[in-house]
């Protein structure tokens, strides 16, 4: 084989846990030369009551619909909010603009947010929410142990993510595979 060919064979790995690697110095240049809009916005005024916002519209539109009870909207209320949180904050990867050379492709944007600080009130907010609609969702349907183990799963679903010691961390058949300019700077 030649070199040309192994360069562009993505290399294969069985484990399911895929550690992201840290920027080169060209990727920090470009993040830190213009400001992050994507995640900028969670430290903004109003970015906190958004998600009080959101659950008290679920919770409405859900005990609109005819025939659902209170114990099974609160239930959805977490699920479809969890659902919702895991998808915009750990799931998606990289910004919706063009103007940073992919300074941030490969992040999330829990990880885009503060710079990638933890624990910073915004993340200890964000943190909070859906432990606290755990356990309001978990009183209101009656700790019946189906919605209880439901419920439970989606909030380590969701928080899993935002601990420290999964910063970067990707579980490969959730994720997909890692970008191969990561691979080959290695």
């Amino acid at each position: 084989m030649n070199d040309g060919s192994k360069k562009s064979r993505r290399r294969r790995s069985s484990s399911l846990l895929y550690q992201e690697p840290l920027e080169s110095m060209e990727h920090l240049s470009d993040q830190s030369a213009i400001p992050n809009l994507n995640a900028n916005w969670v430290n903004a005024k109003g970015a906190w009551v958004i998600h009080i916002v959101l659950i008290v519209a679920l919770k409405i539109f859900y005990s609109i619909i005819p025939g659902i009870q209170r114990d099974t909207s609160w239930f959805l209320t977490n699920i479809t909010y969890m659902f919702g949180s895991y998808l915009m904050f750990h799931w998606v990867r990289g910004i919706p603009f063009e103007f940073n050379a992919g300074a941030y492709d490969n992040l999330n944007m829990w990880e885009q947010m503060d710079n990638g600080e933890q624990f910073t009130p915004t993340k200890k907010y964000l943190l909070s929410v859906p432990i606290c609609l755990f356990l309001v969702s978990t009183h209101y349907t009656h700790y019946d142990l189906t919605y209880f183990t439901l419920n439970v799963m989606a909030l380590l679903g969701v928080i899993i993510p935002k601990l420290p010691w999964s910063h970067r961390l990707r579980v490969r058949f959730l994720s997909g595979s890692p970008d191969d300019r990561y691979l080959d700077e290695r």
